[in-house]
């Protein structure tokens, strides 16, 4: 094992660091390059910790780990006289190593750290802010949707001492989430996109308690920091108050006179969003390669967020033009199904669901125009965690949906079966109780030029929609070449 004075520039993390942060015991001397939890997407040169859940046991992957190129594994327990030889760090709970190590990396670096929490776009406000701040200084940020108990502290573990902005997702389903980690994170500054039903069977006073919620973004923001917070939600006095109880600056953003940083042109295309900002006093115009009004708002709070960073605003403008959804959040591709001519256009949103961001979507599919002969089609599935309103929030999209011009609706799922009956006959395509099943039928129904929306709660499991819609190429191309 190389020793750690050899270890190269681009170590993170050495033996005798380690132990210093979590109080652990290496059996070896070592360094790693990152941190992994997941054996299947570990790279060389990582370290693993055995983390131990409800989904399996890690110390039960350690063999598979060093053959994929671990340079050591966090464990809680030698298993036997092999494992002895293995360069290990032996704690008491591997978790709390975890943490150990994400507070570790944040203390010892002097990056300015940017957190953004909400009910609908954390993520792709999250990717607007790597991009934007990634033309400033070296970035770190989470990637996917790392924003939860495991997700913050192995995404503050991977962050480099060097690191001048570090960029978070902070998530939560139920009330004190949010508080330790943003406790860990100590972000400088914090971003609430909005506040929407979403989790919101798990809150007694709805709405108000998901801003409650969300307001424990606060709570580790670090002594002179700034929020930015949407004028134009209903909860912004409820947020703007708590706030100011704890002596944080608001920065304002959205479409009122009275915002910090005002929406002042938004021109919604198939192709993508022209804005055009006040941003305290700076008028900047860019285009966003996605389509929505609730894009162009939430690009606002990524401006500000430079801002206050000391950022040149014009130059995070211009880094956002050529930024695609993530996967799952409203990206696009095309099926060749018969005629490369007048392919399908398939819209991913399967990551997550609510009423205001099935309610966004839709206007987006309002405006892609199908090709010959083609129509627009919804897959939808339920909506989780909407409580005892959810029948009704459900039902409630019928409305939206007639207004985007969709012209067949397939639904999966118990509580999407009240959508299903709401929609007029001639729109209903079929009903199903899983996606499974939905999978079975849709791809039979599609013909060149449609565009289809595939969109649900991640416990919905609309992936598997998606997936079988993206083997369909191949699927036709194979059934081709049998036919010859």
């Amino acid at each position: 094992m190389t020793h750690p004075e050899k270890a190269p520039s681009s170590t993170l993390w050495t033996s005798s660091e380690a132990e210093k942060v979590t109080g652990g015991k290496s059996t070896s001397d070592w360094f790693a390059t990152g941190v992994s939890i997941d054996t299947r997407t570990l790279k060389q040169g990582d370290l693993f910790i055995a983390l131990e859940g409800d989904n399996g046991n890690g110390h039960d992957y350690l063999a598979q780990a060093f053959e994929k190129g671990a340079s050591a594994a966090v464990v809680s327990q030698i298993a036997g006289d092999q494992d002895k030889n293995l360069p290990l760090l032996v704690v008491n709970d591997t978790f709390k190593a975890m943490q150990d190590l994400g507070q570790g990396a944040r203390d010892r670096t002097a990056a300015k750290v940017i957190a953004v929490t909400g009910s609908v776009g954390k993520t792709g406000t999250k990717e607007m802010l790597a991009a934007a701040f990634g033309k400033y200084g070296q970035t770190h940020a989470a990637i996917k949707s790392y924003n939860n108990h495991w997700g913050v502290p192995l995404t503050l573990s991977n962050m480099h001492a060097g690191t001048d902005f570090g960029i978070f997702e902070v998530g939560m389903n139920h009330p004190g989430e949010i508080t330790p980690l943003s406790e860990q994170v100590k972000p400088d500054i914090a971003i609430i996109t909005t506040v929407a039903p979403v989790h919101v069977e798990h809150f007694e006073n709805g709405l108000e308690g998901i801003a409650d919620a969300k307001a424990e973004i606060f709570d580790g923001l670090k002594s002179g920091g700034k929020t930015l917070l949407n004028i134009d939600n209903e909860m912004f006095d409820r947020l703007s108050h708590k706030a100011s109880d704890k002596n944080i600056g608001v920065v304002t953003f959205g479409k009122s006179e009275k915002a910090d940083i005002r929406l002042l042109e938004c021109l919604v295309a198939s192709n993508g969003t022209r804005v055009k900002a006040d941003v305290m006093g700076q008028i900047v115009s860019y285009t966003l390669s996605w389509s929505g009004e609730h894009i162009a708002m939430n690009s606002l709070a990524v401006l500000g967020a430079a801002k206050l960073a000391g950022c040149d605003v014009k130059k995070a403008a211009q880094a956002l033009e050529n930024l695609t959804p993530p996967s799952g959040r409203g990206a696009r591709e095309y099926l060749d199904i018969g005629d490369k001519d007048n392919p399908v256009t398939l819209i991913d949103e399967s990551y997550n669901a609510s009423p205001t961001a099935m309610k966004a979507a839709f206007k987006v599919l309002a405006l892609i125009d199908p090709g010959r002969g083609g129509r627009r089609i919804a897959i939808l599935g339920d909506m989780l965690e909407l409580g005892k309103d959810a029948p009704t929030h459900h039902a409630d999209l019928s409305m939206p949906l007639r207004a985007a011009n969709v012209d067949l609706v397939y639904t999966c799922g118990k509580n999407m079966k009240n959508l299903f009956d709401a929609v007029p006959e001639q729109n209903r395509g079929a009903h199903k109780d899983t996606s499974m099943e939905l999978a079975e039928i849709v791809p039979d129904v599609l013909v060149p030029g449609d565009v289809v929306m595939v969109k649900g709660s991640l416990g919905s499991k609309m992936n598997v929609v998606i997936e079988t819609l993206r083997a369909l190429p191949g699927k036709i191309s194979q059934d081709k070449t049998k036919k010859v």
